[in-house]
């Protein structure tokens, strides 16, 4: 299998980074990892930090293809869920470690999705937006009874108040679990924060599987201009990109 990755996370204005972010790949598979921590500074990073290290752990075990990707991707969740919810025992409510997350599998000329909050996936070919995932969030809500428009939901005053997420609470979040799609060489792959998605606009996204750019160059660019749209109040904006070139 051949791709291209590119990887990032950057501050924005906030003075303390939360989010965390990976590629794992083997000899057939590549997985993308991002996790946008809530809960407080520290805790919040805590939690990103413990989801990561759950999904890289459970990769490192597969070895090889993995078999069963949607049980793959419900079991890593579920399992940084409890992680992630094991570490707000003792800490007030408000400050309870949570985290969005977003998992993006790629193998056998195919993807898998997984999320839960409103940490986002991009399917991109040929300059266009094929899916993305659909946010766990209340204005994703407002959206789906047609109260406001898709145009709407980035300026939203409720749009960072997110349905679910990981930890919190014991009891197991509501998660999606995308089954298979098929990939063409030169399709583009994208995990993002909202810190991403909320600066820049759906045609620039699409722009990352424009063949003639690396996403090693684009990505960082993306991700810059996101920031500087958002400026003073950038939130933490972080992403993972695989161009899949084919097996």
């Amino acid at each position: 299998m051949r791709t291209e990755c590119a990887k990032l996370s950057l501050p924005g204005n906030r003075q303390d980074n939360q989010d965390r972010v990976d590629v794992l790949s083997n000899d057939s598979a590549v997985l993308l990892v991002v996790v946008d921590g809530m809960g407080g500074h520290a805790e919040g990073a805590k939690a990103a930090e413990v989801t990561v290290a759950t999904v890289a752990e459970l990769f490192a075990a597969e070895r090889a293809q993995i078999l069963d990707p949607q049980g793959f991707l419900t079991h890593a969740l579920s399992l940084a869920h409890a992680r992630v919810a094991s570490l707000g025992g003792n800490v007030a409510v408000g400050h309870k470690p949570r985290a969005t997350c977003a998992l993006c599998l790629v193998q056998d000329a195919s993807t898998y999705w997984a999320h839960i909050g409103d940490s986002r996936i991009y399917h991109l070919r040929a300059g266009r937006i094929v899916q993305r995932t659909r946010d766990h969030s209340h204005v994703e809500l407002l959206r789906r009874e047609g109260l406001i428009a898709e145009r709407d939901m980035r300026s939203h005053p409720m749009r960072n108040y997110v349905e679910c997420c990981l930890g919190g609470d014991w009891q197991l979040p509501n998660m999606s679990i995308a089954g298979r799609k098929k990939l063409e060489p030169g399709d583009v792959l994208l995990a993002c924060t909202d810190g991403l998605w909320s600066g820049v606009d759906d045609s620039e996204i699409a722009a990352l599987s424009n063949p003639d750019e690396s996403v090693a160059r684009a990505l960082p660019l993306l991700a810059q201009r996101a920031v500087a749209r958002n400026h003073p109040h950038s939130d933490n904006t972080s992403a993972v990109a695989v161009r899949w070139l084919g097996d």
